[in-house]
């Protein structure tokens, strides 16, 4: 019985796994290496309760994706005025920004790692690769755009926790990163920064699109019930981000156990250096290989998900590799300035974490509403662990504004 089961759910996975790769973009390589390198085993528990965050949080975009056949982005759109509906795709269309510059900085990166590219041709390669993999998804659709995606997230895994494997930390020194506690101004804007990049929001924004195109197709193919769906959603959900979670924490683990008091690992070129001195040559390879795969894959969803907030929030359509283009230019612009590519990878993601409460509450109050969910709605345990959640990812952000403010 659970053998015929799995093979009936197996082939409805894959939207969560595409999602999941905003979870482990550059931006996370760029936090979770400074958090090690810089404070140990310090804010694992960060990455623990950000990861039980995002399985929460993404479930819930894919539930009302599924139930109600409409994107986040096309729902918040038809309850807001016109004047407030753009403010909030303004605020949205930073967030697409801040991500697509961390994606495309840390592509950039991997590339002059591998082979000594420059930084501003690495980004425009990165750029060009990834109209090519959304060009997929035009041609052949989504299975395919996902297989290839799913196939990037397998590099990125092995990438990064391949350091782990071979300098494996203490138990004990990983279990004392679970106590919450920080050391100081710095470690809350780095906690602040790993809380944006692995609650993401424009996965929250792509996630009710990826599922709502996957499974109206899949409805009308084979019929298949809404039951059915929400399982496999929940099991497609818990198991990209279990993925997800295992490499951010490796990231991390791999910092603090290599690369902690090793001058320079605070950025990834330095911490790319560290680890072929410490590891070998053929770790650091893997390391730059798995930067790269997530710079490519990780832009190519953060396109995907720029398009749904404009056709959900505006009602209008850029051909993806059109905006694809476009968006490419403000990195390259930065690129080309010569900004410090992991300074900016890291204040990409402080971005994004302010962006998170204007994806979340929406999400929230719309997954609790029974005429628009019915007996799909949330019911109160959901909706209050759904409120912590909010309210936690706000009183950080309240922190991280009194410490700029105050100049710490």
């Amino acid at each position: 019985m659970h053998g015929a089961r799995g093979r009936r759910i197996l082939p409805l996975l894959g939207p969560a796994f595409v999602a999941a790769i905003a979870y482990v973009d550059p931006g996370n390589v760029a936090a979770n290496i400074t958090a090690g390198s810089r404070y140990g085993f310090l804010l694992v528990w960060v990455l623990v309760m950000a990861n039980t965050m995002a399985v929460v949080v993404q479930y819930q975009s894919a539930k009302l994706g599924l139930v109600t056949g409409r994107t986040l982005p096309e729902l918040v759109g038809e309850r807001l005025r016109r004047p407030a509906r753009i403010a909030f795709w303004g605020q949205a269309e930073v967030v697409a920004a801040s991500t697509d510059l961390a994606e495309i900085i840390g592509g950039a990166i991997a590339l002059n790692l591998l082979f000594g590219t420059p930084l501003l041709l690495g980004g425009a390669i990165v750029g060009t690769v990834s109209m090519l993999m959304l060009a997929v998804q035009n041609r052949f659709g989504q299975r395919p755009f996902e297989s290839v995606i799913i196939g990037l997230l397998a590099i990125i895994a092995i990438g990064f926790v391949a350091g782990v494997v071979v300098n494996p930390p203490a138990p004990g020194d990983v279990a004392a990163g679970l106590v919450p506690r920080f050391a100081g101004p710095d470690s809350v804007l780095l906690a602040t920064s790993m809380l944006g990049a692995t609650v993401m929001p424009h996965a929250i924004y792509v996630h009710s699109a990826l599922v709502r195109d996957r499974f109206s197709a899949e409805r009308a193919r084979r019929g298949s019930g809404k039951a059915r769906l929400l399982r496999a959603t929940r099991l497609d959900v818990v198991g990209a981000l279990a993925v997800a979670g295992v490499v951010n924490i490796a990231m991390l683990v791999l910092a603090a156990e290599s690369l902690r008091g090793v001058p320079g690992t605070d950025t990834i070129e330095g911490a790319h250096a560290a680890v072929v001195d410490s590891l070998g040559p053929t770790i650091g390879l893997v390391f730059a290989i798995g930067l790269l795969a997530s710079g490519l894959a990780s832009t190519s969803v953060g396109c995907y998900a720029g398009a749904t907030i404009m056709q959900g929030l505006l009602h209008r359509q850029v051909p993806l590799l059109l905006r694809r283009l476009i968006t490419m230019i403000p990195t390259l612009v930065l690129l080309g300035l010569g900004v410090d590519p992991t300074w900016a990878l890291v204040i990409s993601q402080v971005v994004l974490s302010f962006g998170i409460p204007f994806a979340l509450v929406p999400l929230l109050r719309l997954t609790s509403d029974r005429a628009l969910m019915g007996a799909d709605a949330n019911r109160a345990p959901m909706r209050w662990g759904m409120t912590a959640i909010v309210v936690v990812v706000a009183s950080l952000n309240l922190v991280l504004i009194g410490l700029t403010v105050a100049g710490i």
